[in-house]
């Protein structure tokens, strides 16, 4: 074979190869733990089909409800890993590779939705996801799953020493635990799909969700009061594993990134139009309500900010206060 020949042959294989690797697509399993019927498995619908028209196939987005791909802890390692490429975690769940995360959910932290999303969609975002990305995460955006407030078979909780002696269900995180311990009850951390049956069999008595949640997961069939104790603003994070976001064209990381802020913005208005209605609904199913003594609630976890400063630091408390006052 002439020289020329060679060089065109070896010129031809390179376009090959780069046409090839231009022309390859990304999929994106992405887990989360809750019910196709909540606002993060529609919001995350619409994200994937955004994605996939937006750049045109070459990246696709399959979504698995409600701990197909296991635990949010098992997503979060998956992510490291590998195994999984995205999700939708509540931040809570980060603590363990990040225990800073652990700031959004601080007991009465926020007093509305609006004013968590502006710090957030700002300064104390930024400052989450640079401590994330370390541990091989993108954040992509912000989610919600909104303010908690506690359930239990046994009785209404107006103040906490109305918690007394409950076993009451956590997600396994040391703010939650410490929050609980602190107003009296008795905290245990527990998987979200174990949650139902947990409490159907009794071994549990309590739980604390947001009502969007209480009635996506059908709660309102083992519990029977809710305590609207509002004690903790519950955000979450459209995820995406650094190793696979590494290898996304920048062209179309601006693509996904834009989908997955408008998605979070739907998500956000979907939850908040939830909870607005759902007091009725739940009521309806048979679930009983009654206000707390917040102001008692606010003073008996005082001392969690007080242990948890040193965990968090000044700079990211004087981030958090600049948007509390």
């Amino acid at each position: 074979m002439s020289f020329l020949s060679k060089s065109l042959s070896l010129g031809a294989a390179v376009v090959s190869i780069f046409a090839t690797m231009a022309s390859a697509e990304t999929t994106l399993r992405l887990g989360h733990v809750l019910p196709e019927a909540h606002s993060w498995h529609v919001a995350a619908i619409g994200f994937a089909d955004e994605v996939s028209t937006g750049t045109e196939g070459r990246v696709t987005v399959e979504v698995f409800a409600s701990g197909q791909l296991g635990s949010e802890k098992d997503v979060i390692e998956g992510m490291q890993f590998g195994s999984v490429q995205a999700g939708v975690i509540g931040s809570g769940s980060f603590q363990y590779i990040e225990p800073k995360m652990g700031i959004i959910e601080m007991p009465y932290a926020w007093t509305s939705r609006e004013q968590a999303f502006t710090a957030l969609d700002a300064d104390l975002g930024d400052a989450l996801e640079a401590l994330l990305e370390p541990n091989g995460l993108v954040v992509l955006s912000w989610w919600e799953t909104g303010f908690r407030n506690i359930t239990n078979n046994e009785r209404p909780i107006e103040t906490p020493a109305d918690l007394a002696g409950l076993k009451i269900r956590v997600t396994p995180d040391k703010v939650r635990l410490a929050t609980f311990e602190g107003l009296g009850a008795e905290p245990a951390p527990l998987s979200f799909g174990e949650l139902y049956s947990a409490l159907q069999q009794g071994l549990f008595d309590a739980q604390e969700n947001p009502l969007s949640i209480i009635d996506a997961a059908s709660f309102f069939e083992v519990q029977k009061y809710v305590s609207l104790s509002q004690h903790i603003f519950g955000a979450a994070s459209l995820t995406v594993a650094k190793s696979t976001w590494d290898q996304i064209s920048p062209e179309d990381q601006a693509v996904i990134r834009q989908a997955a802020q408008h998605w979070a913005e739907e998500q956000r208005a979907m939850a908040a139009q939830a909870e607005a209605d759902l007091v009725e609904a739940l009521q309806d199913k048979g679930m009983h309500f009654n206000d707390v003594d917040k102001a008692a609630f606010v003073t008996a976890v005082e001392p969690v900010w007080s242990a948890q400063a040193e965990v968090f630091g000044p700079e990211l408390l004087g981030i958090l206060d600049g948007y509390r006052k």
